[in-house]
């Protein structure tokens, strides 16, 4: 299934591949630029560890992880035009054994993923102004979903005001790029 526009898998063993994507309102791919800089600043906190990408969109972000050695990948995306783009892109990189795909809505998976297995790295790149990145950071905290080490990678406007502390977790680094800002969040020491 084609998409509109295409962004491709960077570095790791999936390297070049190009990934469908669609884009409209609700969708906004991360550009390389920007994808090539939040794995710049995590690149050395990916190897072997359990990957969530929340509103994953085309998967772009969770699949690049899964390429760079990350041993387990989730991704969750409510809409089924995006799931079918994304299962299009497991399917291109050939690494359906390392990254599986819920069509769910977010806080569903965040409640049955409750007191499991923590993931070290959670990508979330939601909707622009609909209200999602404080109840869907609270909702991690309440499931325990990240490690002690952990942290969540936030793409968001960047004229968007974020907090400093959301429940467990405060703001470690923002970096912007033109209209979008990359903001990493860790727990609080």
């Amino acid at each position: 299934m084609k998409g509109v526009g295409a962004v491709r898998i960077i570095a790791g063993t999936a390297r070049g591949t190009k990934l469908d994507t669609i884009e409209g309102l609700n969708t906004r791919p991360t550009t390389d630029r920007v994808k090539e800089n939040i794995f710049n600043m995590i690149q050395f906190e990916i190897t072997g560890e359990r990957v969530l990408d929340l509103f994953a969109g085309s998967g772009a972000l969770g699949i690049e992880a899964a390429s760079r050695g990350a041993s387990e990948v989730i991704l969750v995306e409510s809409s089924v035009k995006c799931a079918k783009i994304i299962q299009s892109n497991i399917d291109k990189t050939r690494m359906n054994d390392k990254i599986r795909l819920f069509m769910k809505p977010v806080e569903q998976v965040l409640t049955s993923y409750k007191d499991q297995e923590p993931f070290h790295i959670i990508f979330m790149d939601p909707p622009y102004d609909k209200g999602f990145v404080i109840p869907t950071i609270e909702s991690i905290s309440d499931s325990n979903l990240l490690d002690e080490t952990g942290m969540i990678v936030l793409e968001h406007r960047s004229d968007e005001v974020i907090p400093n502390d959301i429940k467990d977790f405060e703001l470690s680094r923002t970096k912007k790029y033109g209209n979008t800002a990359i903001s990493i969040f860790r727990r609080k020491s």
